[in-house]
């Protein structure tokens, strides 16, 4: 996300969440994966990835890359959502922890991500949690992202 473009706007600076969602809606990444934006809210963005046979990485089980993109995606639109856009934009991931609790097994995986505590510096903390379209837990994760 280094290269993101604010609305024109010349009154106060725009709310992050249309950031994020034109982000989202135009990344070519976003696209080759097919996530798909189910809610954005201020610190908060739920997203998912609709099973396709080019996810698994072995049988039916989805690839823990895939998933990992996805958290990541999903915690830098939470970032976005309810922030204050700067002039020129810039924003990457610091770190990014991911704890697999089970596999993804043919279906769709579902992220909700939301920020735990936004620091002073732009460092955001999300809290994301995985789970497929049976309602199993796949996965937590800890992203910490710098706006």
């Amino acid at each position: 996300m280094a290269a993101l473009e604010p609305e024109e706007s010349n009154g106060p600076r725009a709310d992050g969440t249309a950031l994020a969602r034109g982000w989202l809606e135009n990344s070519p990444f976003v696209a080759h994966l097919g996530i798909a934006v189910d809610r954005l809210e201020p610190g908060r963005a739920v997203l998912s990835l609709p099973f396709a046979e080019s996810l698994p990485t072995m049988g039916d089980v989805v690839h823990g890359g895939a998933i990992s993109s996805l958290i990541d995606t999903a915690a830098a639109a939470a970032a976005w959502s309810g922030a204050e856009v700067p002039e020129r934009p810039r924003a990457s991931t610091v770190g990014i922890t991911v704890d697999f609790l089970a596999p993804a097994r043919g279906q769709c995986v579902n992220v909700d991500a939301r920020i735990v505590r936004r620091g002073g510096s732009g460092l955001c903390f999300c809290e994301v949690r995985v789970t497929a379209d049976d309602g199993a837990d796949v996965a937590l994760a800890l992203v910490t992202y710098q706006l």
